[in-house]
């Protein structure tokens, strides 16, 4: 997959480079979940049949990571992450498109004449409520009479789970709330973080159980602090192993720790992993965080979170 970053407007030499006919799905399309897939798959379908290239256009940062609006937190999927699931949809081309304040004042008019048309769009692929342009003021159809003519517009409906609408949004709330099986129905997949595993207070290995600590590689949206069964895969080996994860502030030996900690606890595993990627697919909510009056009393949780682990994953 070719990914290529844009910024508004585009210069002379990119209009000449990048013009092609080509099928794109335009969204932000944070978290890719099955709603951002039905959109994107779509596009590719139609690629396809043309014979022609399969393209995303997405933005980034965020919108509402720019314009500090609402309550947004971290990415469900950062670039990383999204690049790679992209190019396993069956993406040829990504762009990215550098959203700042300047391009957040953009009209829809000049949007679609400054950078998609310029593009050469045979088809754009959009979700019945895309919005695009200063204020949101774009939308799914006007496209075509923006274009006058010039692409074909087609726009995918809502993707129903039991009646409800599939979101990013929803996704967030049942992140927050520990309904990490909920979130994953959503997404299509294990919610996924990635990180480096760096050195930390090696308490665990003192008590009999050595955590990887995660520094993680993008701005996630942090799941409610607690111990989740996971799924995880390091770089220097390449093998899901099952394991349990601990995401918190570590009240039973610290007070005033303000960002939580990400630990895995590999099950039945040694080995050094310091400095290793390691990717977590986060499986089930297993408990909330808790502050244990003693070593031993944690101990004796740890156990069953770790048994309660290999039910889940069944090893």
């Amino acid at each position: 997959m070719k990914i290529v970053s844009l910024s508004y407007p585009l210069t002379p030499e990119q209009e000449s480079e990048l013009g092609q006919p080509q099928v794109a799905a335009i969204g932000q399309f944070d978290g890719l979940h099955l709603g951002h897939a039905s959109v994107i798959s779509t596009a590719v379908d139609i690629a396809r049949k043309e014979g022609i290239p399969a393209a995303v256009i997405t933005f980034y940062p965020h919108p509402k990571d720019v314009m500090r609006k609402g309550n947004y937190e971290g990415y469900l999927t950062p670039q990383t992450d999204k690049q790679e699931l992209l190019a396993d949809m069956g993406i040829d081309i990504l762009y990215v498109v550098d959203f700042n304040e300047d391009f957040s004042r953009v009209s829809p008019e000049d949007f679609v004449t400054g950078m998609l048309l310029p593009l050469q769009l045979h088809t754009a692929v959009v979700g019945f409520d895309f919005r695009f342009g200063f204020k949101g003021e774009g939308r799914a159809d006007m496209l075509h009479d923006m274009s006058q003519g010039r692409m074909r517009v087609v726009t995918v409906p809502p993707f129903l789970i039991d009646g409800e609408k599939v979101g990013s949004s929803s996704i967030r709330a049942a992140l927050y709330a520990g309904q990490i099986e909920e979130a994953n129905r959503w997404l299509g997949r294990y919610y996924r973080i990635r990180g480096t595993v760096v050195h930390g207070e090696k308490r665990g290995r003192k008590i009999g159980f050595p955590t990887a600590n995660l520094e993680l590689e993008g701005h996630y949206v942090t799941p409610a602090l607690g111990v989740y069964a996971v799924w995880a895969r390091c770089s220097g080996d390449g093998q899901w192993l099952p394991g349990v994860m601990s995401v918190g502030l570590k009240p039973t030996f610290h007070d005033q720790m303000k960002e939580p900690v990400y630990e895995v606890h590999l099950l039945d595993f040694d080995g050094d992993l310091y400095g290793q990627t390691m990717i977590v697919d986060v499986v089930q909510f297993i408990r909330k965080e808790l502050k244990f009056n003693s070593v031993n009393e944690l101990i004796d949780r740890i156990h069953r979170d770790v048994e309660e682990s290999r039910t889940i994953l069944k090893r």
